[in-house]
């Protein structure tokens, strides 16, 4: 499973990789198994609470944003890409830390806007028991709505740096936009797209994309409480 989500193989190609010793249809058997079981949100619900006890969360500073890629496959929870002449896509709309730590997350189709996706990304967060102490949340322009304002201040988040839409016939750089610290957020979007299996993914089950984003999610947190480990380490 690891092998796929890294490299986006298909699940043949996974059996072959590892000759021959698990067939695919096994390792697809086994994959649902976990899912209906809820491995996978628990794995992401252990890994950050571990990171948190070891390294601790900054949640001073939480940014969210969203992430398109490519869907060729198709499926539920797809839709066409606005940004890859309305091929079929998904997205992830995702919540991080100041320090980039991924804390939240919510799925849905390329056509998504992310202001939409706002919603269920906070209800991770609460599920999560972390939005009550989130202190200020970075956005960028696409969430300048009197909507998005709403919706945070249904959840007591007031505290909010969002990135002003540039108005019709203003140049670049005639206009303040507060940037916010958003750039955490755009990185570990960066990191996340590097998982083969995510920037171009082939299930066709929403289930089936919220277990491999919560499984790439988990390996970049442990990446991180191993960095943590051997901080001291000049070897």
């Amino acid at each position: 499973m690891l092998t796929r989500l890294v490299t986006g193989c298909s699940w043949v190609d996974a059996e072959t990789l590892f000759g021959y010793r698990v067939s695919d249809t096994t390792l697809r058997a086994r994959r649902d198994v976990w899912v209906s079981a809820g491995v996978f949100p628990r794995l992401f619900d252990e890994a950050l609470a571990a990171y948190d006890k070891v390294v601790g969360l900054d949640l001073s500073e939480v940014a969210i944003d969203g992430s398109l890629h490519k869907a060729p496959g198709g499926g539920e929870g797809t839709g066409p890409n606005p940004t890859d002449r309305g091929k079929l896509g998904w997205k992830w709309s995702i919540a991080t830390d100041a320090c980039g730590i991924p804390i939240g997350a919510a799925v849905d189709a390329a056509n998504r806007h992310d202001s939409v996706m706002l919603e269920p990304t906070l209800d991770a967060l609460e599920r999560g028991g972390l939005l009550c102490e989130v202190e200020t949340l970075h956005l960028d322009r696409g969430y300048d709505s009197v909507a998005t304002r709403a919706r945070c201040a249904e959840r007591c988040l007031h505290d909010l740096v969002i990135a002003t839409k540039r108005k019709r016939g203003t140049a670049a750089g005639k206009v303040n936009l507060p940037l916010g610290m958003r750039w955490p957020v755009e990185r570990t979007n960066s990191w996340l797209s590097n998982f083969g299996a995510l920037r171009r993914n082939n299930d066709r089950k929403i289930i089936h994309r919220v277990a491999q984003l919560a499984l790439a999610i988990v390996l970049i947190l442990t990446a991180k409480l191993i960095a943590w480990r051997d901080r001291w380490s000049f070897v």
